[in-house]
């Protein structure tokens, strides 16, 4: 005889069917996100010169995995935690854009995004006012760097600053989700005012990167020292140095960001390097895309997945191992990459089979939690 699901779980999990049909959008961005990117490594894919979707990937491959995915996923947390059904009219918009966009229709796309990314300054304005503080603050203006960005993406102006706008949307994220965490610890004296100039600068040097000449030259170059001194700032601040001493899902947690600070040092160099003329423009999009915000996503994700979808995790040791498949192809691509483009095309295969085998290791986190759960129901 099997017992129907008590009605409390039933109910949560019918108030999940909402939240998952908006992330739908994300991991189809996701997937053509990674379809692109594995392109752009120069991996030879079966049949992609002969279809227009592959190569409508190649060319949006930043505004699918920045606003697509990542945008979308920020923006349907954002919508649960105020708490509003409209407020998820944002990750709906952002969802669909970047399906317009492989599906060959780029600039209704590319507006969708950007009326998705209006929506989600807005759902982030009602978020300070119900709690008006620093991090909610800077949370805002994360939605307005992206904001700015898609609004450059689909006018197609100020093109030389749609990456450094939507990675400041990001990071900026990132580190208001890091700040708040701070409060936990015993904050040395001018720490969060050396965290507002190291992201005012950000912001500075993304506007700067839009302008011709040396303006533009200078402009990347504040950006990417900001960048490195937002790394330094987020290792030598963050709870994650004592955390990391710890055990279980917090040990993760801690590993998975202090290996990400590192890469955002090496993007803060690369990105410097890469506005002064030097051929580092790889190492600084995939450190900063890879190596800094994918270890974010892997870090969290075992606790906000289960707040958007409501369900549950079952952390285990086997979450190492998609971290360590994307460090170490990482290091490969960016070390080797650059000179031996067949090292580069095995090294995105890598970085792509981390990013899947996570997905495979949280659904196998999420069956080991039912299975306990119900074992648990049959002993009560």
């Amino acid at each position: 005889m099997v017992r129907a699901p008590p009605r409390r779980a039933r109910e949560r999990r019918r108030g999940a069917w909402p939240r998952v049909a908006v992330l739908a959008p994300a991991v189809l961005a996701l997937l053509a996100g990674l379809l692109g990117g594995l392109l752009r490594a120069g991996v030879a894919l079966p049949g992609a010169g002969a279809a227009a979707l592959p190569w409508q990937a190649f060319a949006f491959h930043g505004a699918l995995m920045t606003g697509g995915f990542f945008g979308t996923v920020i923006g349907i947390e954002r919508a649960v935690a105020l708490g509003r059904p409209a407020a998820f009219a944002a990750p709906l918009a952002s969802g669909l854009g970047a399906l317009l966009l492989v599906a060959g229709f780029p600039a209704a796309g590319a507006w969708l995004m950007a009326g998705g990314a209006l929506a989600f300054a807005g759902v982030s304005v009602a978020v300070l006012r119900r709690q008006p503080a620093a991090h909610t603050a800077l949370l805002l203006a994360a939605a307005l760097a992206w904001l700015a960005g898609t609004a450059a993406l689909a006018s197609g102006r100020a093109l030389a600053s749609v990456n450094a706008w939507c990675f400041l949307f990001l990071v900026v994220t990132v580190a208001a989700e890091r700040l708040e965490m701070t409060r936990l610890m015993r904050r040395r004296r001018g720490a969060q005012g050396a965290l507002l100039a190291i992201l005012a600068a950000l912001a500075l040097g993304a506007a700067g990167s839009a302008l011709d000449g040396r303006a533009g030259t200078l402009g990347g170059c504040v950006y990417g020292v900001a960048l490195a001194c937002l790394a330094i700032w987020l290792a030598v601040f963050d709870i994650a140095r004592r955390t990391v001493r710890s055990h279980g899902l917090s040990r993760y947690m801690a590993v998975c960001l202090l290996l990400g600070y590192g890469w955002l040092l090496v993007a803060g160099a690369a990105w410097a390097a890469t506005a002064a003329g030097l051929p580092w423009r790889d190492a600084a999009l995939h450190a900063l895309g890879l190596g800094f915000i994918v270890s974010m996503v892997m870090a969290h994700a075992p606790v906000i997945l289960p707040a958007i979808t409501r369900i549950r995790l079952a952390f285990g040791n086997g979450f190492y191992a998609p971290l360590a498949v994307l460090h170490l192809s990482l290091a490969a691509r960016l070390a080797f990459g650059h000179r031996l483009p067949a090292v580069k095309a095995a090294a995105a295969l890598g970085n792509v089979a981390a990013m899947l085998l996570f997905i495979a290791v949280t659904a196998a986190a999420a069956r080991a939690w039912r299975t306990r759960a119900a074992a648990l129901a049959r002993r009560s």
